[in-house]
């Protein structure tokens, strides 16, 4: 596949304004991208891991990424979203798929300046160049009520809702937050909460609800072999 931007993504050149130097004079600012001035094209997972690391919640990048794309505004790099092969039995959620048929999308971020509205467009036009590509039958992804998240973006556009999986065990530190292993073990170099408690920190096991799984069919004459039906779309719970 190229790696130039693609057709289905509008490029529209950003516009910069003005504004006052110190010394009287003028600077260019750029001003916030619009949705439509964002470029999206596949992009190596060497190119978007530094960033999938450091802005990302998890903080971790995919070992085994299928495929990648970057999110620009111009030359900047200002999202991505990575797909993988997902959980090892992921392909089961369609009838007669293979694993190769059937891909997660593992980790989705745009910068906090762009308007929410971008990440419709963007994941709308990742959908309709998969869809073009024809390899997968099926996305996965997950929204972890842990961090907050119901799948907002994946209602928006229009995926399928499967309920929520196997409630994870996360590990507290002591602080009543409950943390995914993963990041608990970035940060301390492991999550065994007997081996934590051992060095001193107060660590419990903390069971969490199970994440919320949604799907999205990109070939429509696969739809009837979804094996579970669509549920009504979780909400998010306001105080």
């Amino acid at each position: 596949m190229r790696t130039g931007p693609d057709p289905v993504a509008s490029v529209v050149q950003s516009r910069t304004a003005r504004s006052p130097r110190a010394d009287g004079g003028a600077s260019p600012t750029p001003t916030l991208p619009t949705p439509k001035a964002l470029i999206v094209r596949p992009a190596p997972p060497g190119v978007v891991r530094p960033l999938i690391v450091e802005h990302h919640y998890l903080h971790s990048m995919p070992c085994a990424a299928w495929r990648c794309f970057g999110v620009f505004a111009g030359a900047d790099l200002v999202g991505a979203m990575v797909f993988t092969a997902g959980a090892r039995q992921g392909h089961r959620a369609l009838v007669g798929a293979s694993p190769q048929q059937v891909a997660t999308l593992a980790r989705l971020w745009l910068r906090d300046e762009i308007p929410k509205n971008a990440e419709s467009r963007v994941i709308g036009v990742v959908l309709r160049l998969l869809r073009r590509d024809g390899r997968w039958k099926l996305l996965l992804s997950y929204a972890d009520p842990a961090a907050g998240h119901v799948g907002t973006i994946y209602q928006a556009t229009g995926w399928l809702y499967l309920g929520q999986g196997v409630p994870p065990s996360y590990v507290d530190l002591g602080d009543g937050r409950a943390l995914h292993p993963r990041t608990v073990y970035d940060r301390l170099g492991s999550n065994a909460v007997g081996h934590l408690r051992r060095t001193g920190i107060p660590a419990r096991r903390a069971v969490v609800s199970g994440k919320h799984r949604y799907a999205y069919v990109l070939d429509p004459a696969w739809r009837w072999r979804l094996r579970d039906r669509p549920r009504p779309y979780p909400r998010l719970e306001t105080p």
